[in-house]
């Protein structure tokens, strides 16, 4: 009897190994998120418990030295990343398409979703105070699943509906960008912080 485990769904792990860059980071989206007038009113219209500057700002690797360096840094795992996913490129690479700050307050949370238009998205964890909440990763098969019986708290990795990941400052994770995921709950009394991004090819 042979039984494979067919069509793997790829989660990149890294980490950013550089404690001054994290602090720079960590003081551009705390400047960011008090002077973003824009990002900030978009937030409080979305209900988002925080701020983002998903809406409101698309130059930060220009306007901000850190989170140019940050892009350097990325630019380099998503090239490892692909790799690793067998991406045929035709001799091109995998472009930033889009970079965005998260600042989320206690209560805040994401709800589950993709990012369509990209290849590869990802995020590096800046702020993590305890009970900030996981990121979930789901089963990208879940909704065809129409008659299958849950499966037991001890199966292995590939074979449970949810997976989620516990970050610390300096996580990088890259996924792609068609796998549905969202914030868990933040239950911390600090905020969390994050630096999220997409490519493109």
């Amino acid at each position: 009897m042979t039984i494979r485990s067919l069509f793997a769904t790829r989660l990149y792990q890294g980490a950013l190994d550089d404690a001054a860059l994290i602090a720079e980071l960590d003081q551009s989206c705390r400047m960011l998120a008090e002077e973003d007038r824009a990002g900030r009113a978009w937030s409080k219209a979305q209900g988002y418990r925080g701020y983002t500057s998903y809406a409101s700002l698309n130059d930060l690797p220009q306007r901000d030295p850190a989170i140019g360096d940050l892009v350097k840094l990325l630019n380099r795992h998503v090239a490892a990343f692909a790799e690793a996913c067998a991406f045929d490129l035709a001799g091109r690479k995998l472009k930033l398409d889009s970079l965005w700050v998260n600042v989320m307050k206690p209560g805040a949370t994401h709800s589950g979703h993709i990012h369509p238009h990209s290849v590869v998205s990802g995020t590096v964890y800046i702020a993590v105070p305890p009970g900030a909440g996981a990121i979930r990763f789901e089963d990208p098969r879940l909704g065809l699943m129409m008659a299958a019986p849950s499966r037991r708290d001890d199966a292995a990795e590939e074979l449970r509906r949810f997976i989620y990941v516990d970050p610390a400052p300096g996580t990088l994770l890259l996924w792609e960008s068609w796998l549905r995921h969202e914030v868990m709950p933040h239950a911390g009394k600090d905020e969390r912080m994050s630096v999220s991004f997409n490519y493109r090819w």
